[in-house]
């Protein structure tokens, strides 16, 4: 019996964006079911207007204001009702923009999740539909953890953070992640009392020790404080304030408290079992295809739990799609693609390959490469004094990791990335003429510090003497 469809898409974040628009394009019948919104808690909640947040949080913080931000007319000549704006945006992306990109697909929007009867069909609010193959896609949601007295105060996690109308007197961080800091930047640059609190060593807990390190010094001189490796205790309305108690019994206080402690995959109500897919708390289990234990369903993106970035669930998206068209066992091995990231706060934080802790653990000797901005002319013309880019490098120029933080740390550490996957040698970098004075040519300065680093050698030295 003929399928319905070629292809069914279970949610349509940036996973199941990728695979159904790319699918549709290549004239495959493309089924598209997603319960809430196109382009997933990404577009939403999450990557789009954070970002919008932190550009208006970035304005006003260059403007030098330090009045609260409300829903008030004339204050400092800067956009008024911030969440509004943002609502606005997002609902015009939405609608002008996203929507249009599922022309060709057969979408089911907000008609009911889809769960699985079998291997080749799913049930969407009553209504079966089936397909030759099924990508689920249904990304994660926030981790709210076990804190006694969580249950019984009104806080926030992103999903829910964009509906505030304005920027309370204060708020309590709980999480010293990616969105735990960027938006403590973005609502102390707006004018709120910000404190963050996690159990963690240092702010960015996936990330080296010092780049944590650095953005810390950055949110102190910012009036934000910071409580690193504290268990919380407890959690409490007192009044118009939420409590947050640490075991070692100092205690913070704030109008709103956001909970940013990590995600959890959504799995339930998928009827996973119903279609023979493994699967348990971490996430999906898939081979290096993105395939499940079902050979006829794949899952890309961050419901398998791997890499929690909505560039990661893009590109696996694309490899997932690409791969169902491939015999077994020739397929794409999703993991041998850099995964580049960045933390979008103040001084930006980004990183490609292996951390340097990861080095450590597995006994690889390598070099350190640093170059400093303010060391940089161009940075310091620019009054950019915060960050550097940090290689580490083998002795013959293999680039095992790469950090930066500073100006233009996301848009730099894409050209590191890519010499990773590809394998490139650092010198291959040094004789790639770089836009001068871009923020981008410290890359190539790093690059020549560790050819300098080659000069030490006797041999060497002897032997450019002599060619001389």
């Amino acid at each position: 019996m003929r399928n319905d469809y070629d292809l069914g898409v279970m949610g349509l974040g940036p996973a199941g964006m990728a695979v159904a628009v790319m699918a549709a394009e290549m004239g495959l019948r493309v089924l598209g079911v997603e319960s809430r919104s196109l382009g997933g808690e990404c577009m939403s909640v999450g990557c789009i207007p954070s970002k919008a947040l932190l550009r208006m949080a970035a304005v006003r913080h260059e403007a030098g204001s330090q009045q609260r931000w409300a829903l008030q007319d004339g204050q400092a000549g800067l956009p008024n009702e911030p969440f509004k704006q943002i609502r606005e945006r997002i609902r015009f992306i939405n609608d002008r923009k996203t929507r249009a990109m599922f022309r060709k697909v057969d979408l089911k929007l907000r008609e009911g999740s889809a769960s699985f009867v079998d291997r080749n069909t799913i049930d969407v609010g009553g209504r079966r539909y089936s397909a030759k193959r099924f990508f689920v896609c249904t990304g994660t949601s926030p981790a709210v953890p076990p804190i006694p007295g969580l249950e019984d105060v009104e806080y926030l996690t992103n999903e829910s953070l964009f509906d505030l109308d304005e920027i309370p007197a204060s708020l309590v961080v709980i999480g010293g992640g990616a969105i735990g800091c960027e938006m403590a930047q973005a609502f102390r640059r707006l004018g709120a009392e910000v404190s963050i609190v996690h159990m963690d060593k240092h702010l960015l807990p996936h990330g080296d020790a010092d780049a944590g390190h650095a953005l810390e010094k950055v949110f102190s001189g910012e009036g934000i404080e910071v409580l690193n490796g504290r268990k919380i205790a407890s959690v409490a309305q007192e009044g118009s304030t939420i409590a947050v108690s640490a075991a070692d019994g100092a205690k913070l206080r704030g109008e709103k408290l956001l909970i940013a402690t990590g995600r959890r995959v959504n799995v339930t109500g998928l009827g996973l079992e119903n279609a023979g897919v493994r699967h348990d708390r971490s996430g999906i289990s898939v081979d290096r295809t993105l395939r499940t234990s079902t050979p006829n369903i794949f899952a890309p993106g961050d419901v398998n739990g791997q890499f929690l970035f909505s560039h990661a669930a893009m590109h696996q998206g694309m490899i997932a799609l690409i791969n169902a068209m491939l015999p077994r066992p020739v397929g794409l091995d999703y993991r041998k693609y850099v995964v580049p990231w960045t933390v979008f706060t103040e001084p930006r934080v980004a990183h490609a390959g292996l951390l340097e802790r990861d080095l450590r653990q597995r006994g690889v000797r390598y070099e350190v490469i640093e170059e400093r901005y303010e060391d940089y002319g161009a940075a310091i013309a620019e009054e950019i004094g915060v960050g550097s880019v940090r290689a580490y490098v083998s002795k013959t120029g293999r680039i095992y990791g790469v950090r930066i933080i500073g100006e233009g740390a996301g848009e730099m550490i894409n050209e590191w990335g890519l010499a990773i996957q590809n394998r490139l040698r650092i010198h291959k970098i040094m004789f790639l003429q770089h836009s001068f004075p871009s923020m981008s040519f410290l890359t190539k300065r790093v690059s020549e510090g560790w050819m300098m680093n080659r000069m030490q050698s006797r041999l060497l030295r002897s032997l450019c003497r002599l060619a001389f």
